[in-house]
């Protein structure tokens, strides 16, 4: 919220600090600043305190218990005037969604120009001056938070007898209506508005727009001065809808108390009256359901226990003070009914947090560690024993989802219905991973690679949750063996003493909840791992190129490699022969070629070039073909 030092002023005889110093207050006690402009500062108001924040009052308020300051004069708390009624007016409230709603006749005003100093004011936080009118209106929500509207009462059609009667209402179907931007929207069901009795057309949208049809001009001479309070929920709604964010919706949707909208009209009616003159013909408010102001009871001991403090009563007497809380102290427990606009204070806690901040948290001695060093983790340290042993020996550690199709136990509420089930076993998840391992490895880690996997994670059998450990292994290319995982659970056996159940060729598992992982992990330190410069990698998928060539069969095969890899430029990840044979005094080379990006999904157009460029260079060799 753009908000003037100069307009801040007024709340307070003691002149203020700079605005940096102003800054710096509301930044470490309440709310951020987004900037600092020449005329206003930019208050980063939060949704927890935005229902009494919003306004320069609350700012100035804030600032008063901040800097220990009293303000001169707080609005929201003079009394309000006995205002005459009128049988002239009538407001009837068909909706759930508005608290209170509060309007005034005023009838005999001048339109003109506003007095220099509320031009000035409102210009100083970026505001446009429109009229005297407007601007009072304008000035009102700024200042206090509370947004009003003011209608040309001679465009509003009345009832036969004469009464100017409004009616607030959800719409049952759609509607339209032109806004005083003259811009025309088709306002969705549910939208709440400011009707006419008599006809139901909708003179504003209700907490975000004024309508067209009633504003205000040079002819104007009378006034209806509306002040409301409506549904924040529904009124953030609306808004998103239309795509309507006005100052008065970003107030009404972070719900402010529905006892400011007296304090907003007063203040209204007050400077209509100096700036346009006319006469008050009465006010009409119908507030069915009055706002309770719930009280906060809070003892000392638990304040200090909360905060880490060792604040006496008087301590938080003076905090409580400088906020303008009222409260009881009884036996050292603390009874604050919190004002009205004060809707932010609920709970105790939210009374501990103002002690908190207005005494000051720096001021809270810190607490030196006094535990000493914890001791090992045997039992981490023990899997990290397991899972060194298998890294050395060329294993890459998975981690796989703990849900499965069936199992012993069975989730009440799955987030895949495919797999409403726990696992009750690694193997499952480890064969699936082989298997989608075999069409990528090849490409990933080489035509003659091997898949070597492990995971470590907990199974949920009947009996209850355990810990498993699962390896597997797939062999892709050349000769294959039934030997590797036997020697992998024999190696295991000796060293580490697990026992390994061998599952098939491809997957064996060890139950280490039967092992003693503490006596595994005793005198046992990680191994430090040395990961080098970090190389980036990519997020996009490779694509897949062969190329094979004849050349005379004295030529080798990293001679053909080294000529490929100077035509294919940067894209080119990977390059591995998978074929050779020979005939007729010449050797065949077949390549597969891994081009990839860090920036984009290679297409044709990419790939194209960069192949047509080693066809050309392979067949450009003496004695080279490319088949």
């Amino acid at each position: 919220m753009k908000t003037s030092p100069a307009w801040l002023q007024k709340y307070f005889d003691e002149p203020l600090p700079s605005p940096e110093e102003l800054a710096d207050a509301l930044t470490f006690n309440v709310a951020e600043i987004e900037e600092i402009m020449p005329t206003y500062i930019d208050v980063n108001v939060l949704p927890d305190r935005a229902a009494y924040l919003l306004s320069h009052r609350g700012v100035a308020y804030e600032l008063s218990a901040i800097l220990d300051r009293p303000m001169k004069e707080d609005p929201l708390r003079t009394l309000l005037p006995l205002w005459p009624t009128t049988d002239k007016l009538t407001i009837t409230i068909d909706t759930d969604k508005s608290a209170r709603q509060m309007g005034a006749l005023v009838r005999g005003v001048k339109v003109g120009p506003s007095p220099e100093w509320l031009k000035n004011a409102l210009e100083s936080i970026g505001q446009r001056s429109i009229n005297n009118i407007v601007d009072i209106t304008n000035y009102v929500t700024f200042n206090m938070g509370q947004p009003l509207h003011a209608f040309d009462a001679s465009k509003i059609q009345k009832t036969t007898n004469g009464t100017l009667a409004v009616r607030i209402r959800e719409l049952d179907s759609e509607e339209k209506i032109t806004v005083l931007t003259g811009e025309e929207y088709l306002l969705p069901v549910g939208t709440i508005v400011i009707a006419e009795a008599e006809t139901g057309t909708p003179l504003d949208i209700a907490g975000i727009k004024g309508g067209m049809a009633s504003s205000i001009d040079e002819h104007t001479t009378d006034l209806y001065v509306s002040a409301a309070n409506f549904d924040g929920s529904s009124i953030r709604r609306t808004a998103q809808a239309l795509k309507l964010f006005t100052d008065a919706s970003s107030r009404f949707q972070n719900k402010p108390s529905p006892e400011l909208v007296a304090y907003g009209m007063n203040e209204a009616l007050v400077l209509i009256e100096q700036v346009a003159g006319g006469e008050l013909i009465g006010v009409v408010d119908v507030y069915p359901n009055p706002q309770d102001n719930p009280m906060v009871s809070v003892p000392l001991s638990q304040i200090n226990g909360m905060l880490g403090t060792a604040y006496t009563a008087d301590d938080v007497v003076g905090a409580l003070k400088r906020l303008g809380l009222p409260y009881t102290l009884t036996s050292e427990v603390f009874t604050v009914m919190p004002p009205f606009e004060r809707r932010d204070i609920v709970l105790p806690e939210d009374f501990v947090e103002e002690v908190g901040r207005i005494l000051g948290y720096d001021k809270i001695e810190s607490t030196p560690f006094t535990d000493g060093i914890q001791p090992d983790n045997l039992r981490y340290k023990g899997i990290e024993r397991i899972k060194d042993f298998l890294l050395e020996r060329g294993y890459m550690e998975i981690s796989t989802q703990s849900f499965a199709v069936t199992g012993d136990i069975y989730l009440a509420n799955p987030l895949d219905m495919t797999k409403p089930a726990l696992r009750t076993t690694l193997a499952e998840n480890m064969r699936a991973a082989l298997s989608r391992s075999v069409n990528v490895a090849p490409i990933a880690l080489g035509p003659d690679s091997m898949i070597k996997l492990f995971e470590i994670g907990t199974v949920f059998p009947k009996q209850g949750e355990s810990l498993s450990l699962v390896l597997g292994y797939q062999q892709l290319t050349g000769k294959k063996t039934d030997t590797v995982l036997g020697e992998l659970a024999e190696a295991l056996g000796s060293e580490l003493g697990l026992h390994v159940s061998i599952l098939d060729v491809n997957v064996a598992e060890v139950d280490l909840s039967a092992i003693d992982l503490e006596a595994l992990g005793r005198d046992y330190w990680p191994q430090k791992v040395v990961l080098g410069d970090y190389r980036q990698f990519s997020a996009y998928p490779f694509a897949l190129r062969d190329v094979a060539v004849w050349v005379p069969e004295d030529t080798q095969e990293s001679e053909v490699a080294l000529l490929i890899e100077q035509e294919a430029d940067e894209l080119l990840a990977r390059i591995d022969r998978f074929d050779r044979f020979e005939k007729d005094g010449r050797t065949s080379y077949a390549f597969r070629l891994v081009f990839q990006a860090n920036d984009r999904t290679l297409a044709d157009t990419d790939l194209d070039p960069i192949m047509q460029r080693v066809t050309n260079i392979l067949n450009a060799q003496r004695d080279w073909e490319v088949r």
